[in-house]
């Protein structure tokens, strides 16, 4: 709605969420910009740099004195140039955008779309896989099958870039059974290990194909009591790496002529789960927001796992009991190897690649400190030192992060330089 109120202009759009957000109290300092809606990748290149080139732009002028611009893809000329203008101001802007996710389907994913994101300033994709069995994505006509999810999974977190999955409970083809095995296997499985989830329940309205086989009575969506058991399970089996982002699909209630309607599903598990004396142990569920001390004891947590050929090791300061996240960080170590392989980027043979550095609590401006905030408190800065330290004593020479635009001087001043849109640090082994 607020796209339609706008015009669909992306400028428009960025500054009116901006003033909302300040309007009602909260800082807007630090933007994590997500463009939702369909494969992005399907988009033309140039709208693309279109469309992210004027995102920075309201965000770079919001506040500030708005300069002129062309503000029509069809018309715009120099686009890189401009857009790689609008990166330069956004890193000393008042509103940066510290973070950008975008969203397409596993098939999309190559090397030329890889060099695209890095270019737009992409630090997030949202991957469209829905299932990871290919008879129900036949079945579904989903256009992609397994295997390219785990290319693309892959491809992705090579280059250092967070990985969502989008998955789809009670489609056509699926049942109970294998909707529970399929979270298990997400997680057991080295060739998926998603970062984040979306999770959303299939369910009827009338504009899809689906609608005529409910009618026919070839499908039936699960009930409520079904679904709410299935996904009770499943959020008491997900690691403490991943965050669960959602749990349902923004659909009127009135256009969901099956399936479930309940909208606020995420509460309706986590109290059935309180009921049970059960946990969901996703980063959203033990995030701490408003109800920091500073005399909490925070402790370090480190675990790894096999992800895609490599090792992911996973820092976190939590509470004793892990109830409570504070800070946490993304460390992927490639193999090293005598002849290395071809990479994407050059820059990141035979380096260590910070995928994610993330501070929780209340949102505070850049150099604001209080009382009841985790954040600027040097937690990210000592979970970087620390990835530093596992990297130079696993061998590497080089430390790179895939930093959003708006959080690159944060890094300079860690000692990381820019270079193919990655910062990137020398590490002495010496130290």
């Amino acid at each position: 709605m607020r796209a339609v109120a706008n015009r669909f202009d992306p400028y428009l759009q960025v500054q009116s969420r901006i003033r909302a957000l300040e309007t009602i109290g909260h800082k807007a300092n630090k933007i994590e910009l997500i463009i939702i809606g369909g494969t992005w990748s399907f988009l033309p290149a140039k709208y693309q740099e279109w469309f992210v080139k004027e995102c920075f732009r309201a965000a770079n002028d919001c506040g500030a004195k708005p300069k002129f611009q062309i503000s029509n893809p069809k018309q715009s000329i120099n686009s890189k140039t401009q857009l790689l203008k609008e990166q330069r101001r956004n890193e000393k802007a008042k509103h940066r955008i510290i973070g950008i996710t975008t969203e397409t389907r596993p098939d999309f994913i190559n090397e030329k779309e890889i060099k695209q994101l890095r270019y737009l300033g992409v630090t997030r994709v949202e991957l469209g896989v829905q299932s990871i069995d290919d008879d129900v994505l036949k079945r579904n006509r989903r256009g992609h099958n397994v295997s390219q999810t785990i290319k693309a999974t892959k491809l992705l977190k090579d280059a250092g870039f967070k990985v969502c999955y989008h998955i789809m409970p009670n489609l056509p083809g699926s049942n109970l059974k294998k909707d529970e095995k399929m979270f298990q296997e997400l997680f057991n499985n080295p060739d998926f290990q998603p970062d984040f989830l979306k999770i959303y329940p299939c369910v009827v309205v009338k504009q899809a194909p689906l609608y005529k086989l409910w009618q026919k009575k070839k499908y039936k969506p699960y009930t409520d009591k079904q679904l709410i058991n299935l996904l009770v399970k499943v959020k008491q089996t997900i690691p403490y790496y991943c965050r669960i982002i959602r749990i349902y699909r923004d659909i009127p209630s009135n256009q969901v002529l099956a399936g479930s309607k309940i909208s606020n599903l995420r509460q309706v598990l986590a109290e059935d789960l309180k009921k049970q004396g059960k946990k969901c142990l996703c980063i959203r569920c033990r995030e701490v927001k408003q109800d920091f001390s500073p005399k909490q004891k925070l402790k370090l947590f480190r675990q790894d796992y096999q992800a895609s050929g490599d090792r992911e090791i996973f820092l976190s300061f939590d509470n004793k009991t892990r109830q409570k996240l504070y800070g946490l960080l993304r460390l992927r170590l490639p193999k090293l190897w005598e002849v290395e392989p071809p990479t994407i980027y050059p820059t990141l043979k035979g380096t260590a690649l910070i995928r994610d550095v993330h501070t929780y609590g209340q949102a505070i401006g850049f150099g604001e400190k209080i009382t009841n905030s985790p954040q600027h408190r040097n937690l990210g800065k000592n979970l970087v030192k620390l990835a530093e330290k596992i990297a130079k004593d696993s061998g590497y020479t080089k430390i790179a992060v895939i930093s959003g635009v708006g959080a690159r001087n944060y890094y300079r001043r860690l000692g990381y330089r820019l270079k193919q849109t990655y910062m990137v640090k020398n590490l002495s082994l010496n130290d």
